[in-house]
């Protein structure tokens, strides 16, 4: 029994609709749905229950959580804009703490996520080397809960059979459609050019980027999800690791990809970023994969066109755009 918090989110149900393609449909999903339009994203999913994110720790499911055999704890406000640290504390980081403890009781794989929010503005670079994590110091609410959760993770001598958190970069796909303006901006672009032909992208205001090329580390979430699947089968090792591809692209890179996907001409228009970010906004983000490599290196990572084009044309383009 395989369970996944955070089941009918972008991420986690993407994961448990792969891990149904490989057989797998013992799987507990945990979330909270409340009114957003998440729960269109377990339609298809193979499961064997959904348990609301408040009541799976009660010892109502005792026996149930002793037949878990893995976890993936994807589960979290995900928000970057969200201020109630209270919230955070008892959702990303008390929460996370309590599985942990579960999984090292239980004696089984504990994969959950990180975040490279936890980087900061990344004047520290962005290596996972585990004597980094507590330098590190996040801009914003939600990356320092991930960190509090990264660095108590480390000084844990009780722990799971074997462990991965994934510190995860720009992720753009499929089922992302609920997450308003957290979505990618593959999904932001293609609502934009069906609407209007254009594409609206902000101006640089640092020296030495042009309009548009500031840089990210996208990540296609077919290839976040088969990454975390074989890392579930690499129990010789623990560690907290970047999940990014290892190469920055332009934003004008991702929309001139989202043009062609589109089969439609190229329309820029650049526009002045809203004073109320600039000053938290990054430039660059680029994943450090080398541990990762070591661990999986035959894993290969999509392009970021060859990303863009199968999630424009194989889901944003259909009649059902949900993996």
């Amino acid at each position: 029994m395989i369970l996944v918090t955070g089941g009918a989110g972008f991420i986690g149900s993407v994961l448990v609709k792969e891990l149904n393609k490989q057989g797998h449909e013992e799987i507990v999903i945990v979330d909270r749905l409340r009114d957003t339009t998440k729960w269109k994203n377990l339609k298809g999913l193979k499961y064997t229950e959904y348990i609301h994110a408040d009541d799976f720790l009660d010892s109502t499911y005792q026996e149930l959580h002793e037949s878990l055999t893995a976890i993936y704890h994807i589960g979290a406000c995900s928000s970057t804009t969200m201020m109630d640290m209270d919230y955070l504390m008892e959702n990303n980081v008390n929460y996370s703490k309590s599985l942990w403890i579960l999984a090292s009781h239980l004696e089984i794989p504990f994969i959950y996520a990180s975040s490279a929010a936890t980087y900061g503005d990344g004047e520290l670079g962005y290596s996972d080397d585990h004597a980094e994590v507590p330098k590190l110091m996040p801009l914003n609410p939600y990356g320092y809960s991930k960190q509090l959760f990264d660095e108590w993770v480390l000084k844990q001598d009780i722990m799971p059979s074997f462990w991965y958190g994934l510190k995860f970069f720009n992720v753009f796909g499929p089922n992302e459609y609920h997450k308003d303006e957290m979505r990618s901006l593959v999904h932001k672009a293609f609502g934009q050019i069906n609407e209007s032909g254009k594409v609206k992208l902000f101006k640089s205001h640092k020296d030495g980027y042009e309009d548009g090329k500031q840089l990210r580390d996208f990540i296609y979430v077919k290839d976040v999800v088969r990454a975390m699947i074989e890392l579930s089968t690499k129990s010789d090792d623990s560690a907290i690791l970047n999940m990014g591809t290892g190469k920055c692209r332009s934003f004008l890179d991702l929309v001139k990809a989202t043009f062609v996907a589109m089969d439609k001409k190229e329309n820029i228009e650049f526009i002045d970023m809203p004073e109320s970010i600039r000053d938290q906004y990054q430039y660059f983000t680029e994943a450090n994969m080398d541990k990762f490599r070591k661990i999986c290196p035959n894993f290969k990572f999509s392009t970021l066109e060859d990303g863009v084009k199968d999630y424009v044309q194989e889901y944003l383009c259909k009649e059902n755009p949900y993996f």
